[in-house]
């Protein structure tokens, strides 16, 4: 007889803790000056569903970070304010090294094997490939979020 899993144990994949998801930014924000924490900031593009799946769950924010054209990569949480900025193919590269030392730090405080990348190609080229066994690319999340979703059931992300 084998041991059960903790997947039969506890009803939640091992894998759950291990998943990272990287969002690329949208131009819709919340209106006003204040500073909120990024994922909150964004309206547009697939926020709105992303929030509803990791909003009451501390564990998946923090093993969500956001590509910001200005900013680079930030976590869930952390605060900025209100800005627009386009992200031109020169800002994408320019700011490359940056963007892969803070998902390297990131990666070394919160390990992953598996992650989905929700981001328009300029945002990729921004990020590059992460240094993970398993990498998901969903270009535009919005037309398919059924396959977004497939993804973090996998991982145990239940809403």
């Amino acid at each position: 007889m084998t041991a059960p899993s903790e997947r039969q144990l506890t009803g939640r994949s091992t894998a759950s803790p291990c998943g990272l998801v990287v969002v690329g930014c949208s131009r819709r924000k919340l209106p006003g000056t204040e500073r909120v924490p990024a994922l909150d900031l964004y309206q547009g593009w697939c926020f709105p569903q992303l929030r509803e799946r990791v909003a009451d769950h501390p564990e998946y924010r923090s093993r969500t970070l956001v590509l910001s054209a200005r900013h680079g990569l930030l976590g869930a949480d952390e605060p900025i304010e209100p800005y627009y900025h386009v992200l031109t193919p020169e800002r994408a590269l320019s700011q490359r090294d940056l963007v892969s030392a803070a998902l390297a730090e990131h990666l070394e405080r919160n390990p992953a094997r598996e992650a989905l990348l929700l981001l328009e190609p300029l945002y990729f080229q921004m990020l590059g490939l992460p240094p993970l066994p398993v990498v998901h690319v969903v270009s535009d999340p919005m037309a398919h979020w059924p396959q977004v979703e497939r993804v973090l059931d996998g991982w145990g992300w239940a809403a």
